[in-house]
């Protein structure tokens, strides 16, 4: 794992309970911002997963 995977992997956590605290308060905002920080995760992490893809691939050329 690269540190895009693990941040994002974080950030999409920490959405999914901000969006959580959003619903149980009866806040809508704080809801569409845990949705906000849970797509960016998936973005990040998905990054992350592109770079280890062609890492490994590089790798595998090496050899």
């Amino acid at each position: 794992m690269n540190e895009d995977q693990v941040k994002g992997k974080a950030k999409e956590i920490g959405g999914k309970i901000q969006e959580g605290a959003g619903k149980v308060v009866g806040s809508s905002e704080q809801q569409a911002k845990g949705l906000n920080k849970q797509a960016e995760g998936k973005l990040q992490k998905n990054v992350g997963d592109a770079k280890e893809a062609i890492d490994d691939t590089l790798k595998g050329n090496r050899n």
